[in-house]
């Protein structure tokens, strides 16, 4: 008798096999597919990143010069409201009736 009987697989078992091998088989395709699509996408993420920089390089050398500040122009002269005192907001509340 040999020492490593083979073992007699019934139909499920091999058709559970087969899927097993097929799946597996697909996965590594999938796999590859994703990785191919990644580096695509990491590739024209690189190129459109050289063309921004070099657009905004390009614009920051033939931009104009800043203008010159302007100065404040000065203050008009003229009666300036002042704020009213808490004091005197509730005090004027109060005399008109709304001291509830």
């Amino acid at each position: 008798m040999s020492k490593n009987p083979t073992k007699i697989q019934s139909p499920e078992q091999l058709a559970r096999t087969e899927k097993r091998r097929v799946a597996a088989i697909e996965g590594a395709k999938a796999l590859a597919d994703f990785d191919k699509d990644a580096v695509a996408v990491r590739k024209n993420m690189e190129r459109l990143r050289a063309l921004r920089l070099a657009k905004e390089a390009e614009e920051a050398a033939n931009a104009p010069p800043p203008a010159p500040k302007k100065r404040k122009a000065a203050a008009k002269s003229g009666p300036k409201e002042t704020a009213q005192k808490l004091s005197e907001f509730l005090a004027s509340q109060r005399d008109s009736g709304r001291g509830t």
